[in-house]
């Protein structure tokens, strides 16, 4: 009997996994957020940044639903990832060629961009102990807002080097960077 209730109860899983559709379990599901990414090539470095790109949708960003003084990852669904082919250097922080996750720490007076060696991780899994540098972030407010998460590799309009800027709702945070020859 407990074979036949056995039987009966696998057959009705594979027909219930056959007939539902599986975005109802995660598989191929929709995303709220688009995925974006985007490219430069400053000073012979190539640098990508892929990342889910949230919308405002009326409601109240920084401070609200992204807490001030807790970390954050700037995206939606997998870490934000930055990928470059050359070592940089943000302030004391020097990055070798790799892959990094991007989080940031928010507080309601200065932001710190934070590089992690687990590039492949979902935006909620922050482990600290991968953290490999910690930088102050440029933070200023923009006068026009931003609907969806933006990310951008900039040159820098002063010399060597480019900055990663984010912007999103009323906010713009930078980070400049050189390349290490």
């Amino acid at each position: 009997m407990r074979r036949i209730i056995a039987l009966v109860s696998v057959v009705m899983l594979l027909l219930v996994w056959a007939v539902v559709p599986r975005a109802q379990f995660g598989g191929n599901r929709s995303r709220v957020s688009p995925h974006e990414s985007t490219k430069a090539t400053i000073e012979g470095a190539d640098l990508s940044i892929v990342y889910g790109r949230p919308s405002v949708r009326g409601r109240t960003i920084f401070g609200s639903l992204v807490p001030y003084d807790e970390i954050w990852c700037p995206g939606a669904d997998e870490a934000t990832m930055l990928s470059t082919n050359r070592a940089l250097q943000f302030g004391d922080v020097r990055l070798m060629a790799g892959e990094y996750s991007l989080w940031i720490l928010p507080t309601a007076t200065t932001w710190t961009l934070i590089f992690n060696s687990d590039a492949h991780t979902f935006h909620t899994r922050h482990d600290s102990s991968r953290d490999v540098g910690k930088i102050r972030l440029q933070k200023a407010s923009i006068a026009m807002p931003v609907e969806q998460l933006t990310f951008t590799i900039e040159k820098s309009a002063r010399g060597a080097g480019g900055n990663i800027a984010m912007t999103w709702a009323t906010t713009r945070a930078a980070a400049p960077f050189v390349v290490v020859k």
